[in-house]
Order: C-alpha cells, then sequence, then structure tokens
C-alpha cells in the first residue's frame, strides 16, 4: 500500500514538472520575442551613428522604466484575478478581469504618454547632454502609440497565460518579431526616416501582435467560455482592481527602478566611461538570464493561482516545490556557464582589454546574482499566484532600497570597491529578498489561502447572460 501511495505521489510530481516546463518553456520564449522588438529598434539606430543611438537607448531606457515597466506590473494583478477565477470554473469572469485591467490600463496611459512627450525636458532637467535630450525627445515621441498598444497587449497575454493558452502567443510574437526586422528595414534604412523610423516600427509592431492576438481570442474555440465580450460590468469594481495592480506595478518598479539609479550610479565613479560601460554590460547578460526565471515565475504564478481557485490547497504546495526545485537547478547549471565564460564574454561586447577584464572580475558576482534573482523571480510569481502583492511591495521596497542601494552606495564609494560594489549592493537586496518571500512561503498555511481565494472568487462573480436574456450566476 505504501509503495503504491509513494508511486502516486512520484506520479504527481512528475505530472506538476511537466505542467510548469510545458508552461515555462513557451512563456521563456515570449519573454525573449517580446524583449528582441526593443533590441532589434535600437540595433538598426546603431547604424545611423553615435547620437542616434545614444538617444534611442537613452529613450528606450526612460520609456521603460517611467510607462512599460509600470503598465507590466499593473497587468500583472490579472496572475491573481484570472488566474484562480479560471481554476474556480468561473472562466466567464476572466473576460470582465480582461476588460476592466485594460481600461484602468488604458487609462493610466494617457497620462504615460503626457509624460513621454516631455521626455526631451526632463532629460535636459536631469543634465543630460542637450543634443542626445533632443533626439531622445523625438524618439519618445514617436513611442507613444506604442504604449496603448503595449497596454492592452499585456491584459490579453496574462488572459492567455491564465488560461494555460500559451503556444498561440509564441506564434504571434514570433511572427511580429520577424515582421519587425523587415519593419525597421523599411522605416529606417529605405524610407529615410531614420531613428524615428524605429520607433514607428515599435508602436506597428505591438497594435499588430494586438491585432493578432485579439483575433484569435475573439474566433478561437479554446476561448469561448472566457470571452463572453464586450460589458459594461468591466467599469464596475475598479477600485478592487486597483488593490491589487499598484502592488503588483510597485513590486515590478521597485526593483527595476533600482537597476536605473545603478546606472546613474556609476557615472559618478571615477573613470566613469569605464564603469558605465561595464555596467551596462553586465546589465544586459542579467536580462538575458533572467529570461528563464522569468518563465518559471510566470508558470508557477498560474499553476498556484488555478490550484487555489480551484480549491487545491495541496496542489498549490505541490506546484511551489516544484518551482522552486527546477529554479534552484536552473541556477546552478546557469552559475556554472557564466563562470566558465567570464573570461571571454567581454570579447562579445567590446575588444578593449581594459573592459574584457573588468567583466572578467564581475562575472562570479553577476553568475551569484542570477543564481538568487531566479529563486526571488519564482517566490515572487508564487505572491502573485496567490494574491500577496501588497506584501511582495514592502519586501521589495525593504530589499532594494533599505538594504540594496545603501549597501551599493557605501561600498562603491566609502569602501572604493567602484563598480564591484555597486552589483554587490544588488547581491545584497536579492539575498534579503530570497529570506523574506522565503520566511513567508514557508510559513503559509495553503489550507487558509485556499479559502481566502474562495472568498475572493466568491465576491467577483458577475451574472452571466443567458441566450434568452436571463441572468444567472454560476
Amino acid at each position: 500500500m505504501s509503495r503504491m501511495k509513494g508511486v502516486s505521489s512520484r506520479q504527481k510530481v512528475v505530472e506538476e514538472v511537466k505542467k510548469q516546463v510545458w508552461l515555462a518553456g513557451p512563456l521563456f520564449s515570449v519573454g525573449l520575442l517580446q524583449y528582441s522588438l526593443q533590441v532589434i529598434s535600437v540595433m538598426f539606430v546603431g547604424h545611423l551613428g553615435e547620437l542616434p543611438l545614444s538617444a534611442a537607448s537613452l529613450a528606450t531606457s526612460f520609456a521603460t522604466v517611467t510607462g512599460f515597466n509600470l503598465l507590466m506590473g499593473m497587468a500583472s494583478a490579472l496572475d491573481t484575478l484570472c488566474g484562480q477565477s479560471f481554476g474556480a470554473g468561473q472562466h466567464h469572469t476572466l473576460s470582465i478581469h480582461m476588460q476592466r485591467a485594460t481600461f484602468v490600463l488604458s487609462f493610466v496611459s494617457v497620462f504615460l504618454a503626457i509624460m513621454l512627450a516631455f521626455t526631451k525636458n526632463i532629460l535636459v532637467a536631469m543634465h543630460q547632454q542637450v543634443a542626445i535630450a533632443e533626439e531622445a525627445g523625438v524618439y519618445a515621441l514617436y513611442l507613444i502609440p506604442g504604449l496603448f498598444a503595449y497596454a492592452i497587449l499585456q491584459c490579453l497575454l496574462k488572459f492567455l497565460q491564465t488560461q494555460n493558452i500559451v503556444f498561440p502567443v509564441v506564434l504571434t510574437s514570433a511572427v511580429i518579431a520577424l515582421l519587425h526586422i523587415l519593419l525597421c528595414w523599411s522605416l529606417v534604412i529605405k524610407s529615410g526616416l531614420g531613428s524615428k523610423g524605429a520607433a514607428i516600427a515599435n508602436s506597428v509592431s505591438y497594435w499588430l501582435n494586438v491585432l493578432l492576438i485579439g483575433l484569435y481570442v475573439k474566433f478561437s474555440s479554446s476561448c469561448e467560455k472566457s470571452w463572453t465580450g464586450f460589458s459594461k460590468k468591466a467599469l464596475k469594481n475598479i477600485p478592487e482592481f486597483l488593490k491589487i495592480s499598484l502592488p503588483s506595478a510597485c513590486m515590478l518598479c521597485l526593483t527595476a527602478w533600482t537597476f536605473e539609479l545603478m546606472v546613474l550610479l556609476s557615472g559618478l565613479l571615477p573613470n566613469p566611461q569605464l564603469e558605465t560601460s561595464v555596467l551596462s554590460i553586465c546589465l544586459n547578460t542579467f536580462v538575458i538570464a533572467w529570461m528563464i526565471p522569468y518563465g518559471l515565475s510566470c508558470a508557477v504564478s498560474t499553476r498556484v493561482s488555478n490550484e487555489l481557485g480551484a480549491g487545491h490547497p495541496q496542489a498549490a504546495s505541490l506546484a511551489v516545490k516544484v518551482a522552486l526545485f527546477l529554479a534552484l537547478a536552473e541556477g546552478i547549471i546557469k552559475v556554472f556557464l557564466m563562470i566558465q565564460i567570464r573570461k571571454i564574454w567581454g570579447k562579445v561586447y567590446s575588444s578593449e582589454i581594459q573592459v574584457i577584464k573588468y567583466v572578467a572580475i564581475m562575472m562570479p558576482i553577476l553568475a551569484i546574482s542570477s543564481f538568487l534573482d531566479g529563486i526571488q523571480s519564482v517566490l515572487s510569481g508564487i505572491a502573485r499566484g496567490a494574491g500577496w502583492q501588497k506584501i511582495g511591495a514592502f519586501v521589495n521596497l525593504g530589499s532594494f532600497y533599505f538594504v540594496g542601494v545603501p549597501s551599493a552606495v557605501v561600498l562603491a564609494f566609502v569602501l572604493h570597491m567602484k563598480g564591484k560594489g555597486l552589483w554587490l549592493g544588488i547581491l545584497f537586496a536579492f539575498i534579503m529578498q530570497v529570506i523574506l518571500f522565503g520566511i513567508i512561503t514557508i510559513r503559509t498555511s495553503w489550507e487558509k489561502e485556499a479559502n481566502k481565494v474562495a472568498i475572493r472568487v466568491q465576491k467577483s462573480k458577475v451574472p452571466l447572460e443567458l441566450p434568452q436574456g436571463d441572468p444567472i450566476t454560476i
């Protein structure tokens, strides 16, 4: 009997691993393909000269920090709301949650667009070179249409992700990435629009992606239960959505803003050109290494929210354990690879001996940071799936702004560890994140969480219209 029980438990673990890998792989691909749009645009602008390249890079960074990250964070509320409703079998409420999120994010985008319109003035006020600020301001202006598309796109992606529908999203993202190369070539090189063409290409690509995914949602049989058409009910209970979406945005933005702050601080170090170059290489490497944990984070968020919504606390607990095991395994492999390539990685970005040697010194610290970030990414995904965004926002605030940033300043400027000191500050923040999120996760009673989710889902129920027009509540 015990042997059969052991086999059954093993089978459950294997099934959970399959489910998470099946989700994480495509979501990793989607993240990489979405990220590639900005990279491709900047690469094409790089052929126009140093000034357009600097301006496009600065504008992209500014728009990402002030706009795109905020929208992505707010859309993450759907990890909780749609994921738990889907698990509870309340499929028709997913459409309402998604439309509500789209309305709120589109409204927020209006204010973000106004801020992007004043990019030049803001950058000049931040003591950026006037010529670069002017060019960046023009580039940012043409990114504004893409901002609204991005808001809708994130809501659609979360709507599908929480239903475990991921492969169509991979397909549309791949098609758009290929079309984006053609668009950039046409608008940047052939049309004579220059850097403006790259920004226009970004906006066009985002809207095309929205169109493709929107058509899939409208006509696919996979969404026939969850897409119930447009409804005025989406305009109700907006404060309830904001209670989750604003902390979700804080969770993401508090982390992203820290990295931008490190770049600014690197400019204050002795030999700022070297320090900024090396830190930029480290950040690019870190983003690439983060894509796999990003997929795992989204996967465990979906699995935890689905199982809690379905009232299966033990399955949610198993999903947490499996996700952490996968993150540990992936992290160990990543650390090994990053240390192995430490002496040659700098050559990918630069031919300067000083830069190559500096990158080699930074790589072990970067490897450990990536390992810890993989763990905390999964823990953050668990938090989103369970609806702990408020707690997560406080964890990130304390980890980065009470531990990470002060440590970075002291190590870099007081102890004169320079760029290494800045990155060690980030490392300390990740350690604190893992400790705090780890304690919260270990002490969690998943039975109690399932009960809380049942109450939340019950409150979010909406009447379902029958063909005759008689409303019922499921």
